[in-house]
C-alpha cells in the first residue's frame, strides 16, 4: 500500500487540561494509526493559566517532530470524524496531527525586532526564516495581537517566497503573562511562530471576507496616501458622471439601494480594492475588503484603511450574516468545480466577529465547508485578525474567514 498524505483531528471540550489532552492524543492516534510528522494545537483562552502546562503534558504523551499552535478566543475541531464544531468562549482543546510522507518541515519562531529591514533583499528575509526559496515552502502562521511587524513580515516573504502560499492568524491576547504561542517545546509571548511546508504537498486558500460588492466599480482618479480625493465609473453608463468626488458617487449609489440595505450601509459599509490590474470581469474574491474610516464632507473624499493610487479599481461592499454565508458558499461552490484533487486536511481561521455573535447560531462557517469539502478534517482558531492571499499577495485582514486546504501534490 502506497504510503499517503493523512491528516485527522480531535477535539475535546473537558474542563481538566489532562483529561482534554489525554482524550484529543488517544483520538487522533488511533485514528491515524501511523507517525505524525505535523502536530497542531488550538486551545481555548479560558484555559489561559494553563498555556504553560500545555507543551509538557502533550510531549509526555506524543511524539511528533514539529508541534506548534497557540491560543484562541474560540477553537475549531473535530468531536467525530464526521461532525466539525466550533466552541467560542468555553473550555476546549483541538489537536491535528498529520502525516506527511515527501514534505520537508521547518518550524520557526522570532520577534518583531528580528525581521529585516524592507529595503533588504530577498536573501534576507530566507536567511530569518531558514528556507532557501528554490524549495517553494507553504506556511502557516501565528502571530500574537500586538505583533507589531505583521504586515511587514507578510511583505517581505511575498517578496522572498513569491508564489507561496501563507494562512494563519494572529493569536488570543490573554495569555501575555505566560505566552499564548507554541513551537517545539517552547512557549512564547511575543513574536510569531511557523511552520515552512515544501515537497510533496500542495495548499490552496479560500479567503472569505463576508462582504458583498454594491453599485459598481469605480476608479481611482486622485488620491493622497490612505484618502481618495476623485474617483470615476469604470465604464460610461448613460447619465453617470465621469469624474466625481467619493461621496457624491456614493450618495448617488444609496439612492438606489433599498432601504433594507440604506440602513445597512449605515454601520456596515466597506471599500473593496481589487487586487488585478488586468481582469476584466471583477468578481468575489477580487477585492481586498478595507474599513472606510472617515468621510470629509467638504472636499467630498473618503479615508480608507489602506493606500491607494490612481488607477485602482475599487467598488462599494455591504456586511452582515447574509453576505457572509453567500460570499463563503460562493468562494466554495468555485473551488469545488476548480479543484483537482481530493484535500487531505483544512485549517480554518476565523475573525472573532463571525461565528455566533454575526449569525446567531453556532458552526455555522465550519459545517458549510464541510458540506462543499467532506472529505478533509478540519481544525483552527477564532483569530484577533487573519493572513490569508487575495489575488497574489498576502494580507492581514479582519471579519474574514480563512482557509488553507492541503492535499498531496502528486
Amino acid at each position: 500500500m502506497a504510503d499517503t498524505m493523512r491528516w485527522v483531528n480531535a477535539l475535546s471540550t473537558r474542563p481538566s487540561l489532562e483529561a482534554a489532552v489525554r482524550e484529543v492524543v488517544e483520538r487522533s492516534q488511533a485514528q491515524l494509526n501511523t507517525t505524525a510528522d505535523l502536530g497542531l494545537v488550538f486551545i481555548s483562552s479560558t484555559f489561559a493559566s494553563e498555556y504553560p502546562r500545555l507543551l509538557p503534558l502533550l510531549q509526555e504523551a506524543i511524539d511528533v517532530p514539529v508541534l506548534l499552535g497557540c491560543g484562541g478566543s474560540g477553537v475549531v475541531g473535530m468531536v467525530a470524524p464526521d461532525q466539525i464544531q466550533e466552541i467560542e468562549g468555553e473550555t476546549a482543546l483541538s489537536l491535528t496531527l498529520a502525516h506527511l510522507p515527501g514534505v520537508k518541515l521547518h518550524a520557526f519562531h522570532f520577534s518583531a525586532d528580528e525581521l529585516p529591514d524592507l529595503d533588504s533583499p530577498p536573501d534576507a528575509w530566507a536567511e530569518l526564516v531558514g528556507v532557501d526559496p528554490a524549495e517553494q515552502p507553504h506556511f502557516i502562521l501565528m502571530a500574537e495581537p500586538v505583533f507589531s511587524g505583521v504586515n511587514d513580515l507578510l511583505q517581505g516573504l511575498d517578496y522572498a517566497y513569491p508564489g507561496a502560499t501563507k494562512v494563519g492568524g494572529l493569536a488570543d491576547g490573554s495569555g501575555m503573562g505566560g505566552g499564548n504561542l507554541f513551537c517545539n517545546g517552547q512557549l512564547h509571548r511575543e513574536g510569531v511562530v511557523g511552520v515552512a511546508l515544501s515537497g510533496n504537498l500542495v495548499m490552496e486558500t479560500i479567503v472569505a471576507q463576508g462582504c458583498r460588492p454594491i453599485g459598481q466599480p469605480f476608479r481611482v482618479v486622485e488620491g493622497d496616501r490612505n484618502i481618495m480625493i476623485k474617483i470615476a465609473p469604470e465604464t460610461d453608463k448613460p447619465g453617470s458622471k465621469t469624474d466625481s468626488t467619493p461621496l457624491e458617487a456614493l450618495q448617488d449609489l444609496l439612492q438606489d439601494l433599498s432601504e433594507e440595505d440604506r440602513d445597512l450601509a449605515q454601520h456596515s459599509l466597506f471599500v473593496g480594492v481589487a487586487q488585478s490590474e488586468f481582469k476584466q470581469q471583477l468578481e468575489q474574491g477580487d477585492f481586498l475588503i478595507r474599513n472606510l474610516l472617515g468621510v470629509d464632507p467638504r472636499a467630498g473624499a473618503v479615508a480608507i484603511g489602506d493606500r491607494v493610487r490612481p488607477g485602482q479599481r475599487i467598488q462599494f461592499h455591504l456586511r452582515d450574516a447574509d453576505a457572509s454565508a453567500e460570499d463563503l458558499e460562493t468562494l466554495l461552490r468555485r473551488y469545488q468545480s476548480q479543484a483537482s484533487g481530493a484535500a487531505a486536511g483544512a485549517l480554518m481561521f476565523a475573525c472573532l466577529g463571525r461565528g455566533e455573535g454575526l449569525y446567531g447560531k453556532p458552526n455555522f462557517d465550519s459545517t458549510l465547508f464541510r458540506r462543499y469539502i467532506s472529505q478533509a478534517p478540519v481544525s483552527g482558531f477564532f483569530c484577533n485578525g487573519e493572513i490569508g492571499p487575495v489575488g497574489s499577495t498576502t494580507f492581514l485582514h479582519g471579519y474574514t474567514s480563512v482557509f488553507g486546504i492541503c492535499r498531496a501534490r502528486e
